[in-house]
């Protein structure tokens, strides 16, 4: 199974928060292929780097760091080419949209469910689902 994990529940895992915790603990096990692309990295770094989001963070900087370097180890990278736009009303989430779709995955697990549901163009077979709901259709 192939899937998109938005930053929101990456960044969940780091704070040690039960469904995104479980969502990360899964790619480490096999259960799933998270697919990454330069967008989507590039966000997560900077997001990793905002100090005030992780005060009082289980995890330190060097331990989220290294976090983010097994779980990229277990990423598939896929080239996105930006021939169409799912026009969501965030236009910072449409990456997200284009890396499942080029990708092949069927899932993008987010917390952001509000505006990832609200595209305007619509990719049969891909499911936008919280956390809790992915974890229930892992194998």
């Amino acid at each position: 199974m192939l899937a998109v994990i938005d930053t929101n529940v990456f960044v969940g895992a780091c704070l040690g928060i039960g469904a995104a915790n479980a969502v990360v603990a899964a790619c480490l096990n096999g259960q799933y292929t998270p697919l990454m692309s330069a967008a989507l990295f590039a966000e997560y770094e900077d997001v990793l780097q905002r100090a005030t989001l992780f005060e009082g963070c289980r995890l330190s900087t060097t331990e989220r760091d290294e976090l983010l370097d097994i779980f990229m180890s277990h990423c598939s990278w896929t080239r996105v080419y930006y021939l169409w736009r799912p026009n969501l009303p965030d236009e910072g989430d449409n990456h997200l949209i284009e890396l499942a779709v080029a990708g092949g995955a069927s899932h993008v697990v987010t917390k952001n469910l509000r505006d990832l549901q609200r595209m305007e163009l619509r990719f049969p077979g891909l499911h936008i689902l919280l956390p809790e709901d992915f974890l229930k259709e892992l194998p």
